[in-house]
């Protein structure tokens, strides 16, 4: 038994949620999401205000999609409500990003400076030269972009010397011995 999918996913005041066969449709304060269930789970909304999802039987595949199926819906109603965020610390010697009209600018020790288009649905903020905040309603598309960014520059384990994502702890190597 999957003890996320019997949680029931509340539907916050100021959303409106949709139903139609396996497609669910939040609409909210920051915008609009929605998301295929697979054919293994069957979703409900129910008379208290919130969206119950159920396993059409039993079978291993069934069970599995029931927790994910659940959470992505959870996920729905977060993105429209509070939307998601993710850091990023640039580490290293003149390394730095800035926000430049519609391209994040950033310099990491090549002979370029590296431009990347900001896509529209994520807002891409740089308080500090270097950290750089992510923003949007959809968690996959925030943690695509960073993931992005992060690989022009992974961080190495030697000087540790990089982007990386905050809190992100780096195992680092000894140098050689003479």
């Amino acid at each position: 038994m999957s003890r996320i999918g019997k949680k029931a996913v509340t539907i916050p005041s100021g959303v409106t949620a949709e139903i139609n066969g396996q497609a669910v449709k939040v609409k909210g304060p920051k915008g609009e999401l929605s998301f295929v269930l697979n054919d293994l789970v069957l979703a409900s909304k129910d008379e208290s205000g919130s969206i119950k999802v159920d396993p059409i039987d039993q079978s291993k595949n069934a069970r599995a999609a029931w927790g994910m199926s659940r959470t992505m819906i959870g996920n729905l109603m977060k993105g429209v409500t509070e939307g998601f965020q993710k850091r990023l610390e640039i580490t290293g010697v003149g390394y730095r990003a800035a926000v430049q009209g519609k391209n994040l600018q950033l310099a990491l020790g090549y002979s370029h400076d590296v431009l990347y288009p900001i896509p529209v649905d994520v807002a891409i903020t740089c308080p500090k030269p270097t950290e750089i905040v992510l923003a949007g309603i959809d968690p996959q598309r925030v943690g695509q972009v960073a993931a992005e960014i992060r690989d022009f520059r992974p961080p190495e384990p030697y000087k540790g010397k990089g982007v990386k994502y905050a809190g992100e702890s780096i195992v680092r190597k000894e140098g050689k011995k003479k």
